[in-house]
């Protein structure tokens, strides 16, 4: 396998990742528990040792599910999950954030107990709270550090200028936000240069586009009906059709170089920069060791002017999240 560092003073890891939500939220209700288990065990067979989860998502039960699936394999795992997103049990699709030192306390607490170890690998604020100062925020993180609870810290969909604050109080380690061939945002709004510089990894989540860059959804009525992409503007009408159109021609690159659509995908994620390390989400085997193969994938100066010729920034049509979701990104 092969491996990149976690930011500058971080631990060697696989240069992919393991995106576990899908396991049991979002994309459909009724997950096959035993494949899903199966898939983690063949990701640390194949060397992927890097699980990322959080306490949202299920809420809850995929930290449990990840805890079932590692036990007696601690030593293989570098374990990474998330606090900071709050669910309302009354309704699923709300969503609040909470930045507080004392929540903070709890979810480690609770985060801890599902998964079954003692001490977390990677602790990410999920969501930025706008209410409580990052420096408060990452003050409660390092001393879960000083207990033991916790070894590196990291923050999910943060701005620039909260990531460097965040960094004056305590080294972090990892920035993990959406990034892809259709989301290239971290590019515009400087975080990929602000990694690069301060030696933090950038962990792109959903690098396959949700699935969409794989070239396997070709209408939206092939969402299960609970599927959270039937509620993503990417993913609906007319931005469907448009952005189906841009795949194709992946697709036919693809083609043109024997490998798949993701894999190609992948690949160019992989070749923006050693600091990167993706965490492509499957719940399946058999999608996990075509992601494991894109490793392999080699992109030419040419291929890669391909890609981008296809697929700028400008090119994609509708916005990666519904409305209220988006105010919580990049702050």
């Amino acid at each position: 396998m092969h491996t990149r560092q976690l930011g500058k003073d971080g631990p060697q890891v696989s240069a992919i990742g393991l995106g576990c939500m899908g396991m049991t939220d979002f994309y459909t209700t009724g997950s096959d528990t035993r494949e899903a288990v199966a898939t983690l065990h063949r990701a640390l067979e194949l060397g992927i040792n890097l699980l990322d989860s959080a306490d949202m998502y299920g809420p809850h039960t995929n930290e449990e599910l990840i805890g079932q699936a590692i036990r007696g394999k601690r030593d293989q795992v570098f374990l990474a999950s998330k606090f900071g997103i709050v669910r309302d049990p009354a309704n699923p699709a709300a969503r609040g954030v909470n930045g507080r030192p004392e929540y903070i306390r709890q979810s480690i607490e609770g985060s801890l107990k599902r998964l079954g170890v003692e001490t977390l690998d990677l602790y990410y604020q999920h969501r930025m709270d706008p209410s409580v100062a990052i420096e408060e925020t990452v003050g409660a993180m390092a001393d879960l550090v000083k207990a033991g609870k916790v070894r590196y810290l990291g923050l999910s969909e943060a701005s620039v200028a909260t990531l460097e604050r965040a960094h004056k109080v305590h080294p972090i380690s990892a920035l993990q936000s959406e990034y892809s061939l259709w989301s290239r945002d971290p590019e515009d709004n400087g975080c990929l240069a602000a990694c690069q510089r301060l030696g933090i990894a950038f962990v792109p989540y959903s690098p396959l586009g949700r699935g969409f860059l794989t070239g396997a959804l070709k209408s939206p009525d092939d969402f299960a009906a609970d599927d959270y992409r039937r509620l993503s503007p990417r993913f609906q009408g007319d931005n469907f059709a448009k952005n189906l159109l841009l795949v194709e021609q992946v697709q036919a690159l693809a083609a043109a170089k024997g490998v798949t659509a993701g894999q190609l995908a992948l690949a160019w994620v992989l070749a923006q920069g050693d600091y990167l390390i993706p965490i492509p989400g499957t719940k399946q085997r058999k999608y996990l060791e075509q992601n494991v193969a894109a490793l392999e994938v080699k992109l030419s100066p040419s291929e890669l002017a391909a890609l981008e010729a296809i697929f700028p920034a400008s090119a994609v049509a509708g916005q990666r999240y519904a409305e209220e979701s988006m105010k919580q990104l990049n702050r």
